[in-house]
């Protein structure tokens, strides 16, 4: 009965955007208000049927339904309930019932908060949002189709979900976050196809555009880093980035995605850069779809991936699709991408803004390349290449420097044309700031070249984003207000350019914390017997005992490890092997010290029968800067989120200064 309502529930939502799909192009094409309402009523049937859907899954799986394929393949009666929750996104058909659902409540939001000003070009938005919806709701119809009955005998247990997703919590919060990145992308790809079909790609089509974008581009930058901690805390290997070809797959877009906002930005202000605008929005749509295709079509090896299955293709397909319409599109409406003409310099904001976009598309195309050749080559030449973290580095590190450099020098120039004067106080004023970054560096014990212009550069930086922030603050300071009502009301007046210079601080503080954590580390491997010790970077470790702690659904073998680090007892950590009965191999568990100059990592690499353990342990610094660091960056979207506070009128002003 459940297979049956769940199949029934997606089948409904497929027909909904089989509708909603002409419905919708048909009232943007016409104008009709009529043709309008129906396809804002089928955007919110969709979203209905994909939550039914979705509710109707984990329904089948709290109550361990064998009968559907889904909860016969994932399930297991040992499983804890939060783990069997969330074991909806654990394997291929549940992550896209799950996609189906972001979908939908990307698609019903869109109708609910764009009731006013973009009439325009909603209905276009919409029918785009069906066509992509029409896609999915047909892969789980059909390809992917979680509600599949599980053929005869129905089995009394399953193996539970893929234990390397069992191992930590932070598996339930970064797959969704990844999810709302990549199916939210989908909204402003839609509005960028509407204004091109509208042919009008003004300001009220910019603003909503610029929301629709952040939104998504925050939950990619959280489910980045989440993936990045989840790697760092349960792969064992003591990194946090490895070029791994579905975490450049999830990078790409974020790339594009940043390189978009900035060149909106120019156009909302300057009114060029409309072609980069569009372009990049719709290429970070692609990227995404890319992306999926690499994550479930087997085509590379990886943590992340999904086995080999059939709707690898129809990704591909589905693709190709997209990237045809989208050329079609672009050639048909090129002469609405033309910018107003504009007499800027070079030496501007705008231009520090194009050469960050420069610098933003070749490092997408780097990562791309690096991540696709090997597939290509293997494809055509039937000959496995690899290509590793050296290329990756080699080519990222000079153009995150140049993206830092622009960080501390873009901001720094006036908008539009400036006299020499004024351009060279803006730019030698910060260099006092990178003079003494450069200092600390090497006070802290840092020689190498990377490191040192990084420091370089990021105290130049940091000196501009707080001088730039607290501006507009200073200003209203000496015109007489305290200093907390003056960066209150700067604040409330402008939160967008607030959260801008947020975003940038957080930038300097995650490059910085790459650039030390991933140049200084030390490491230790070590055979130990119970009662032994041995020391690393002024830590004396010694393992106590070995404890097995069993689990309904794993057996754990955990280190005890006491903790001294210059003569200072630090308590213990316990870094453990589990073994899930479906896994041969036992998944190793790090554990982490965590403080705010450094991190001790320890894993067991192997336990012998005689009670040895094989330890690693790594102390890398700066590591918790890397997380710090981008949490500001997404608090810093959110904020550019905030809607500014108006100016009141004069009458308004003097009302209020009567009533007081």
């Amino acid at each position: 009965m459940t297979s049956q309502l769940g199949s029934a529930a997606v089948l409904l939502a497929l027909m909904t955007c089989a509708i909603g799909a002409p419905l919708g192009f048909f009232a943007g094409a016409s104008r009709s208000a009529a043709g309008l309402q129906w396809t804002r009523r089928m955007s919110l049937a969709f979203a209905l049927f994909m939550i039914l859907a979705n509710l109707i899954m984990e329904y089948a799986l709290i109550t361990r339904d064998f009968s559907v394929s889904y909860v016969a393949s994932v399930g297991s009666l040992a499983t804890p309930l939060h783990i069997t929750i969330v074991s909806l996104w654990s394997s291929l058909e549940g992550s896209i019932l799950f996609w189906g659902l972001v979908l939908g409540l990307f698609t019903a939001s869109v109708t609910l908060l764009q009731r006013r000003g973009h009439e325009d070009y909603l209905a276009y938005t919409l029918g785009t949002l069906f066509v992509i919806g029409l896609f999915f709701s047909f892969l789980i119809a059909g390809p992917a189709n979680p509600f599949r009955p599980t053929p005869a005998p129905i089995p009394t247990d399953g193996p539970g979900p893929n234990p390397l997703l069992q191992n930590h919590i932070l598996m339930i919060i970064h797959p969704p976050m990844l999810y709302l990145g990549y199916v939210g992308m989908s909204v402003p790809f839609a509005m960028a196809v509407a204004a091109l079909l509208r042919g009008q790609l003004g300001a009220s089509w910019l603003r909503p555009l610029r929301n629709w974008l952040l939104v998504p581009t925050s939950f990619l930058t959280l489910g980045i880093m989440l993936g990045g901690w989840w790697s760092y805390e349960v792969l064992g290997w003591g990194g946090y980035w490895a070029w791994d070809p579905v975490e450049n797959a999830s990078f790409l877009p974020w790339l594009t995605a940043i390189a978009a906002l900035h060149s909106a930005v120019v156009q909302q202000r300057r009114g060029t850069l409309k072609a980069w605008t569009v372009i990049l929005v719709m290429v970070t749509f692609l990227l995404t779809i890319l992306g999926t295709f690499l994550t479930r079509s087997g085509v590379v090896n990886s943590v992340h991936s999904f086995t080999q299955s059939p709707i690898g293709p129809l990704f591909l397909a589905f693709l190709g699709f997209c990237l045809v319409a989208t050329i079609i599109l672009l050639s048909w409406r090129i002469d609405t991408l033309v910018s107003e003409p504009s007499e800027d310099a070079v030496v501007a904001r705008e231009g520090a803004f194009l050469l960050n976009n420069l610098l933003l598309v070749t490092f997408t195309f780097t990562v791309l390349v690096g991540t696709i050749f090997p597939i290509i080559a293997e494809a055509v030449r039937g000959v496995k290449v690899s290509v590793g973290e050296p290329y990756f580095n080699r080519m990222a590190v000079p153009i995150c420097l140049g993206l830092l450099a622009l960080i501390g020098i873009g901001p720094a120039l006036p908008w539009g044309r400036a006299d020499k004067r004024a351009l060279q106080r803006a730019l030698v004023w910060p260099l006092p700031a990178a003079i003494v970054g450069v200092i600390l560096a090497l006070l802290a014990g840092a020689r190498s070249w990377s490191v040192l212009l990084t420091a370089f550069l990021a105290g130049y930086a940091l000196w501009v984003t707080l001088d730039q922030a607290l501006r507009p603050a200073r200003l209203r300071a000496k015109k007489g207000e305290s200093a907390g009502q003056a960066i209150v009301q700067t604040f409330a007046r402008a939160p967008r350019r607030t959260g801008a210079y947020l975003v940038h601080l957080g930038v300097i503080i995650t490059f910085v914390a790459i650039a030390i954590s991933s140049s200084y580390k030390e490491n230790l491997e070590a055979t130990m017997a119970p009662g032994q010790s041995a020391s690393v970077a002024g830590y004396d470790l010694t393992f106590t005992q070995l404890n097995v702690e069993r689990q309904p659904h794993l057996t754990a073998e955990k280190a005890t490890i006491q903790i001294v680090h210059k003569g200072k007892d630090k308590g213990t950590l316990e870094p453990r092997f589990n073994h899930y009965p479906t896994q041969r191999e036992p998944i190793g568990t790090p554990a982490v010290r965590t403080t705010l100059t450094h991190d001790l990592y320890l894993t067991v690499m192997n336990v012998g029968a005689d009670g040895r353990i094989g330890l690693r342990a790594i102390v890398t610094p700066a590591v918790v800067w890397v997380w710090l660091g981008v949490l500001i960056m997404v608090a810093g979207t959110v904020v550019c989120l905030i809607p500014p506070k108006s100016a009141p009128t004069p009458k308004t002003a003097r009302t209020a200064e009567a009533t007081t």
